[in-house]
């Protein structure tokens, strides 16, 4: 090999190094945004499972007052009809404070705005966790999309080392800034793309 053979190729080697450093540095890079994705996308899915099962609960919850109150109107109706036939007026009275007592109970079932215990209240508070499930879901989705936009780019950035196509390395920038929209829609507007 002469010497300009061999000046030729170090010059060869020291571009190919200098270009391979600025790929490892977009494959740190991209690695720092899966790694926001993924922790983002956790939270999102933790979330979602949370208010699911608070969700469930409460309309668990609600079926029970549901009941319960049909229990006590159905007892309370049907003591309405037995009161004209009773002729004992003490007898009618105490019939007549249990159908009030019942109805109260009715009533407290229906709406208890100061525990949020009534069926209003906890189908209201339902509907709330089931809002913000679907918020979460939906944020979830969008960091799964982002991850996965991360883990293509960093697989074509490292291809780009090993084949030397610049073109790959192109690719993985544009799906990097594909993962970082889809990171800052879950984060900021995630309702705007329905992906589920």
């Amino acid at each position: 090999m002469s010497a300009h053979e061999s000046m030729e190729h170090a010059e060869h080697v020291e571009h190919a190094s200098g270009e391979n450093k600025k790929i490892a540095l977009l494959i740190a890079v991209i690695a720092l945004f899966l790694a926001l994705s993924e922790t983002l996308g956790k939270g999102a899915q933790t979330e979602s499972i949370s208010k699911n099962v608070e969700a469930s609960n409460l309309w668990a919850f609600f079926q029970a007052k549901s009941i319960r109150r049909t229990v006590v109107q159905t007892a309370s109706d049907q003591s309405k009809l037995s009161l004209g036939s009773l002729g004992d007026a003490n007898a009618k009275a105490a019939l007549q404070k249990q159908i009030d007592d019942w109805q109260k109970t009715a009533g407290r079932y229906r709406s208890e705005p100061e525990t949020g215990e009534g069926t209003e209240q906890l189908a209201e508070r339902a509907k709330h966790a089931e809002e913000e499930r679907d918020l979460a879901t939906a944020k979830y989705h969008h960091f799964e999309l982002a991850s996965a936009a991360f883990q293509i780019g960093i697989v074509l950035a490292s291809a780009t080392i090993i084949t030397g196509i610049i073109a790959l390395a192109w690719i993985s920038g544009l799906l990097t800034l594909a993962g970082i929209a889809f990171t800052a829609l879950g984060a900021f507007m995630p309702h705007l793309l329905h992906l589920h």
